[in-house]
């Protein structure tokens, strides 16, 4: 699938109405921006822990659908995060997710999300599973 189709096919999705904007798509990488609102926020005007994590989630998913066979179907089922810094309003966080792992039934993928200032924001670890096409 390439960019266009999958940002298309986002759009009117939950990543849609977080801001998530696709930049790079590959079989081994993803890159991907999001404006930090308000409606984003938590207290002290930075990004919600569940904003990242959700943006995270998306990456990973998008990664592991670019790599189904045909028909497949994927979920997660496993996330971990580690917070390291904040991403305050009025910013944007990048993301770059690259592939840990891709098998036949599950994929794995680690997402890196910086602030404006390049410094690391949180760390994702993400596991995917491939639910086979039914027959």
């Amino acid at each position: 699938m390439n960019l266009q189709a999958m940002k298309a096919r986002l759009m009117p999705l939950f990543p849609g109405l977080m801001g998530v904007e696709l930049v790079e798509i590959s079989p081994e990488r993803m890159l991907a921006t999001m404006k930090v609102r308000p409606d984003l926020c938590t207290a002290g005007e930075t990004l919600h822990g569940g904003a990242f994590m959700a943006f995270a989630d998306t990456l990973g998913a998008v990664a592991t659908v670019v790599n189904l066979p045909e028909g497949a179907r994927t979920t997660t089922i496993e996330s971990k995060t580690n917070f390291l810094g904040g991403a305050p309003v009025g910013s944007t966080v990048s993301a770059e997710t690259t592939a840990l792992h891709r098998g036949r039934t599950t994929m794995v993928w680690q997402t890196r999300i910086t602030g404006e200032t390049g410094k690391l924001c949180a760390l994702v670890i993400q596991t995917q599973l491939v639910i086979p096409a039914r027959a």
